[in-house]
């Protein structure tokens, strides 16, 4: 590995951490706190790119699974990922490897289009993978948690909004499209 790829990953990572930190707002009627981390996994794939992207996630949760209180609330240990935020952990792994690629696949260089796969993946592609997680880790009819997951929506739109604003400004910047 190049040193700058170690430094982009560990800085994202880093991020990710620092994102992880902020506590989290309870919902109530559903076992998941809102949280910001999911903008930095956002970030992660929009940023990075699939491999990198996906590598910063994985040193997250590997950082998260071998007890490190990074997830919002200070959790950590393998026992956070067969709990209620399973299914988002999971896909928090897959969202930078799809979202990577699928903004290299459609690179129309129209923040319209960005947006669109930041919010596809970012949000839709993570609260199913969080309902269906909710439903075989917690037993909650998979309607319900479905359901459940719309509370998270506004929010993580505006969270999109903000990735795709970071990552049109960071792709101007020829310094940042010549380092990625």
């Amino acid at each position: 590995m190049k040193i700058r790829t170690i430094t982009q990953v560990a800085l994202m990572t880093a991020i990710l951490i620092i994102l992880g930190l902020i506590p989290g707002i309870p919902v109530g009627f559903i076992p998941v706190p809102i949280v910001l981390q999911n903008l930095g996994v956002m970030l992660a794939g929009a940023l990075l790119g699939s491999k990198k992207g996906t590598l910063a996630v994985f040193s997250l949760l590997v950082l998260v699974a071998l007890g490190c209180p990074f997830l919002p609330g200070g959790r950590g240990g393998i026992a956070v990922f067969i709990g209620p935020s399973g299914g988002y952990l999971l896909s928090y792994l897959l969202c930078p490897l799809i979202m990577g690629k699928s903004l290299k696949l459609f690179s129309s260089r129209k923040m319209l289009v960005d947006f669109a796969i930041i919010w596809i993946v970012g949000v839709v592609f993570i609260n199913v993978c969080g309902a269906i997680g909710l439903t075989v880790l917690t037993g909650m009819p998979l309607l319900k948690a479905l359901l459940s997951v719309l509370v998270f929506i506004p929010g993580d739109t505006i969270k999109s909004v903000a990735a795709v604003l970071v990552f049109e400004k960071l792709r101007a910047n020829a310094a940042f499209r010549s380092s990625i």
